[in-house]
């Protein structure tokens, strides 16, 4: 459980980190369900409904830069899902009305490799109802500097709703030459494994590439408060309500005003993050190929 003075710090910074939240025993049945996932990624040359690829994946040297969805399709990530510590946290976090997962992806950072992300708001992908939403981090591995953690911009989550678009299209990305915010400001989400970070859906954050010689997995969850409703519908109704981890069903919207730019018209690549950002014109992180041996 949080202090009052945990929360009132992420309400500040919209950001927290807090250790040792995962035990041992089911971090160590993630990290092997995630080994048996990139094992199977061999069997596949192209981007799947599981498997976000990074560009060299071959069959023989397997390399996977997202699993989509894994809460599900491998009962472990659903099992965390429903993590009764992580759950008393998000109940701090998101008020009364209960806590509903969104979405789930674990990203995966090779030792000297490792996809970026570029700068971006969450919400600006699924603007709600209401902003008490958040995303989980769960550390699989140790996250430092050099293996390209989560970054956050403290405050930002009280700031605009920035543009997310490029050539008119939804790209999923802040342009950093419009220096909307002081990138340079960024807190590096660093912990050891079986930790956990939280950051507001408005906070602004991204990651390099990894360039150290340790992997980076990161187990991402995006919760909401129960009675935060999508603004582009709800596709299945029974589904949504099965996803509520805590507190009752309601079809009561509890309306905030907030900053939405809805993400239309689409991203014109689609698959997932690293796809939708690959319109972006101007990015911040730059990629370094391994060097070949």
């Amino acid at each position: 459980m949080l202090s009052q003075q945990d929360i009132a710090r992420y309400h500040e910074t919209g950001y927290l980190v807090v250790p040792d939240v995962l035990d041992a025993d089911l971090l160590g049945r993630a990290r092997a369900a995630l080994d048996k996932l990139v094992a199977d990624s061999a069997s596949v040359r192209e981007h799947t409904d599981v498997y976000d690829l990074e560009p060299g994946h071959t069959p023989e040297a397997p390399k996977v830069r997202r699993i989509k969805f894994p809460d599900t399709h491998t009962p472990v990530f659903w099992e965390l899902a429903n993590y009764r510590p992580m759950v008393e946290i998000l109940e701090q976090l998101l008020g009364p009305s209960g806590v509903r997962l969104q979405s789930s992806k674990i990203n995966l950072k090779s030792p000297h490799y490792g996809s970026p992300v570029e700068w971006h708001q969450d919400w600006a992908f699924y603007p709600h109802t209401n902003d008490d939403m958040l995303a989980v981090g769960v550390m699989l591995d140790d996250a430092f500097l050099e293996n390209g953690p989560l970054m956050v911009i403290p405050g930002s989550h009280k700031g605009p709703t920035w543009n997310h678009h490029s050539g008119g299209y939804f790209c999923g990305a802040m342009d950093p030459t419009r220096k909307e915010v002081d990138f340079e400001s960024a807190i590096p989400l660093t912990g050891k494994a079986g930790s956990m970070s939280f950051h507001h859906v408005r906070t602004v954050h991204g990651s390099a590439q990894n360039v150290s010689d340790r992997p980076r997995r990161l187990l991402l969850y995006e919760f909401s408060a129960g009675d935060a409703f999508p603004l582009m519908g709800i596709k299945d109704w029974a589904k949504y309500n099965r996803n509520l981890v805590s507190g009752a069903v309601t079809n009561i919207p509890r309306i905030v005003p907030a900053p939405v730019r809805m993400p239309l018209p689409p991203a014109p690549f689609q698959g997932s993050i690293y796809e939708n950002q690959t319109s972006l014109e101007n990015k911040y992180f730059a990629r370094k190929e391994p060097a070949k041996v």
